[in-house]
């Protein structure tokens, strides 16, 4: 049975005919296809050559971009760069290679904090991706404050990744996480959230955008509610860099985790910020190579920040790639992206909500990019199959967030998910892929 608390979409039979008409046309008022527009989506899409694959003899559709993002050539090209033009170890190398190596490496450091609105590259950490930095967080910031019967808490629309290592640290200091609920739109629900602080709790970790609902969350007033009662706060940023103008000083962030092959760069690196004297109070996590100054068989002296949670050598090919990636979001400009991706997520919920027996999940007031839904009479996972059969990319299943599907009665859902080089013909032949297969039996 189906829970009230879906937004239910339908429409009668007579009016089916009219949707699908409507679908079959291109949306004729995309201002930012056409004309002299800061963003042109066309051009754009040119720098993304796997945008002109063909998959099972369709173009390919891709609206998976929560999983992750395509490259564009510049992207490409700068790890090729790397590799074919000054491949080295960076920091302390002499040679010529490793000095360039190493200017790129920090070049991109400075691109990120920038992107970010952090005071200083000191507070920009490389590693491997979101998922790490809140494991660095955790394992760190978290083990120094959280003990007995303290408690951390967590919203309930939380990616695993801003669950799971809170738990894990929760399970070994006999603390506790404390859900902040949300409410059958998909909004945290700010009264409930100040009511769940006392004085056990030690740390607030919530997402700024919803991998699975798409929801904004009020991250400004969030933190300042925790600030109010003396609680740092981690802000998983994954799924808002590439959508949203973000200003880490703005939000008021203690820490703020990204990751790259979310926002159009590779996989395998991701971005911790963190304020300064935060970062300058916490131990380092690993050990090893890179992130020492001097070292006996009697003691270690660590690094200053950055370079303290940098053990190893680093991705390094990759943290220069992603340097690229944040200059060509730079290019479009972000205002530019976040506008033009409103107005796709506001034309693929109302295309959406044209076909009858679909359910979103997820309709706060302000969302972004991000839509979940399912279909009456077919499993989300056979309805991705039989989009993928016309080439369109969409993703079935829990979405690696399993509590929020669980607030909403469900274990999978349909989700797609937009990018900058998204079109309103796009959804058309996702609405069109649905209607397809929903009415031929």
């Amino acid at each position: 049975m189906i829970a009230n608390n879906y937004y239910h979409n339908s429409i009668n039979e007579a009016d089916y005919y009219f949707v699908k008409q409507q679908c079959e046309n291109t949306f004729k008022q995309n201002k930012f296809s056409e004309g002299d527009q800061n963003i042109k989506i066309r051009n754009i899409r040119k720098d993304f050559p796997i945008l002109e694959r063909k998959i099972n003899g369709y173009n390919l559709v891709w609206l998976d971009n929560a999983a992750t993002t395509q490259k564009p050539l510049c992207v490409t090209e700068s790890l090729n760069r790397y590799y074919k033009e000054y491949n080295s170890n960076v920091h302390r190398g002499a040679h010529t290679l490793a000095k360039e190596a190493t200017e790129e490496y920090e070049s991109a450091r400075k691109k990120v904090q920038k992107f970010i609105g952090s005071s200083s590259p000191e507070e920009i950490i490389f590693l491997r991706g979101a998922t790490e930095a809140i494991n660095l967080v955790a394992n760190t910031y978290g083990n120094m404050i959280i003990n007995g019967q303290d408690e951390i808490l967590v919203s309930q629309m939380e990616h695993h990744s801003n669950i799971v290592p809170w738990q894990m640290l929760c399970h070994k200091k006999g603390s506790r996480i404390v859900p902040i609920p949300i409410n059958d739109k998909g909004e945290i629900i700010l009264e409930e959230y100040e009511k769940l602080f006392s004085p056990r709790t030690k740390m607030v970790a919530i997402t700024q955008v919803s991998n699975v609902l798409g929801t904004i969350n009020p991250i400004r007033e969030i933190v300042a509610i925790a600030h109010s009662h003396g609680v740092c706060v981690l802000v998983d940023g994954a799924q808002a860099a590439p959508h949203l103008s973000t200003d880490v000083r703005e939000l008021d962030a203690d820490f703020y985790t990204l990751s790259g092959h979310k926002m159009y760069g590779p996989t395998g690196i991701g971005v911790l910020y963190g304020k300064k004297a935060l970062l300058d109070s916490m131990p380092p996590w690993q050990g090893g190579g890179g992130m020492i100054k001097d070292v006996d068989f009697d003691k270690t002296v660590y690094m200053d920040l950055p370079y303290k949670f940098e053990a190893g050598t680093g991705n390094i090919a990759d943290a220069v790639a992603l340097g690229t990636a944040v200059d060509y979001i730079e290019e479009i400009g972000m205002n530019n992206i976040e506008c033009h991706e409103q107005e796709l997520t506001k034309y693929a919920m109302e295309a959406l909500s044209a076909i009858k027996g679909s359910y979103t999940i997820g309709n706060a007031y302000n969302k972004t990019s991000v839509l979940s839904f399912i279909l009456d009479g077919v499993s989300p996972q056979k309805m991705a199959e039989l989009l993928d059969s016309e080439g369109i990319a969409v993703r079935a299943g829990h979405h690696c967030a399993q509590p929020v599907l669980k607030h909403f009665g469900l274990s999978s859902t349909l989700r797609a998910s937009i990018g900058l080089y998204n079109t309103y013909e796009d959804i058309d032949a996702l609405v069109k892929g649905i209607i397809k297969h929903r009415y031929k039996s």
